[in-house]
């Protein structure tokens, strides 16, 4: 193994002398909206198309499991994983010096594509987005879309104050039809938008039950979470794209579970039939609800190698 040291910027990399290709393994730090931003790359050969992952939340680094759902794409692409603003290891090095908003991650995640571009000489790259980064991700493929190969929606984003409403009275009637009196008190509670942490958590932990995920979620957990990123999730879930985005000015490609309540699929299929688009396909994962990335993982990247990868 050779290791190279840069200014921010730590690249390990090795050699497969039979066909001359240069793997990437690296950490890097780039300097973004006025902080350091981390970005983990993986990939078999550094020459290959980069693939931009935009993790959900907002607030969830998956770069300690991303190897679960990335495994198979790095014999493909270059696979960058990104710990947004005030996330993980970014997080780790620096807080976020100015009050968050979606337009500051919208502004980042430009700057992020722009660097990358930059970095490895290309002038477009591949972009996923999954839950929270869909909204950036139709950000980026809205307003850039000569930037991008192509743009996978992984369980979107479409209508959120809608797709929160309608489980939210689906829920309800269960209750009442179940004369659940625990569940049909503490539905009684929940307001959308969601006004605090507790009715959020209240939500979900009966969209759970509803789902019938195996899934747990805890009150402190996300009364913890409430105070840094509930505004900004709530600010995201008022966009509509129906209204907003009837169209896309790249090839787009929707991976939806067929059991999810939470960005709820038939939202996201009415959108799909309605949406112009260069190219445009809808993958359902049968088994999946929303955490898609990791209950069919083989799916997910056996699907972007046959059918987006280009």
């Amino acid at each position: 193994m050779i290791k190279y040291r840069l200014p921010l910027l730590i690249l390990l990399l090795w050699w497969h002398s039979a066909n001359g290709q240069v793997a990437i393994d690296s950490t890097a730090v780039f300097e973004v909206g006025g902080i350091k931003q981390v970005v983990n790359l993986k990939g078999n050969n550094r020459s290959n198309p980069i693939l931009l992952f935009l993790h959900g939340g907002p607030g969830n680094s998956v770069m300690h499991y991303a190897q679960l759902f990335t495994a198979r794409l790095q014999e493909h692409f270059l696979v960058v994983q990104w710990d947004q603003r005030d996330v993980g290891k970014t997080l780790a090095l620096n807080r976020s010096p100015v009050p968050l908003s979606v337009r500051l991650f919208e502004q980042d995640t430009r700057s992020i594509i722009d660097t990358l571009l930059r970095r490895f000489n290309r002038s477009k790259l591949y972009l996923a987005g999954h839950s929270w980064g869909t909204h950036l991700g139709f950000y980026i493929a809205r307003n850039a879309p000569e930037l991008l190969h192509a743009y996978i929606a992984i369980c979107p984003m479409i209508s959120q104050l809608e797709s929160e409403k309608i489980i939210l009275d689906l829920m309800k009637d269960k209750a009442t039809k179940e004369s659940n009196t625990e569940a049909m008190k503490e539905l009684a509670m929940v307001k959308i938008p969601f006004e605090t942490g507790t009715q959020l958590y209240i939500h979900r932990k009966w969209l759970l039950r509803y789902m019938g995920s195996n899934a747990k979620i805890t009150k402190a957990q996300v009364e913890r979470w409430a105070p840094t990123w509930l505004k900004l999730f709530n600010e995201a879930s008022r966009e509509n794209l129906q209204a907003s985005t009837p169209e896309i000015r790249c090839p787009i490609y929707f991976f939806v579970g067929r059991r999810d309540y939470q960005t709820n699929s038939r939202i996201t299929e009415n959108y799909f039939q309605t949406l112009t688009a260069p190219k445009k396909e809808l993958f359902w994962f049968e088994r999946s609800a929303h955490s898609l990335p990791t209950s069919e993982p083989d799916k997910l990247q056996k699907i972007i190698i046959e059918k987006v990868l280009e």
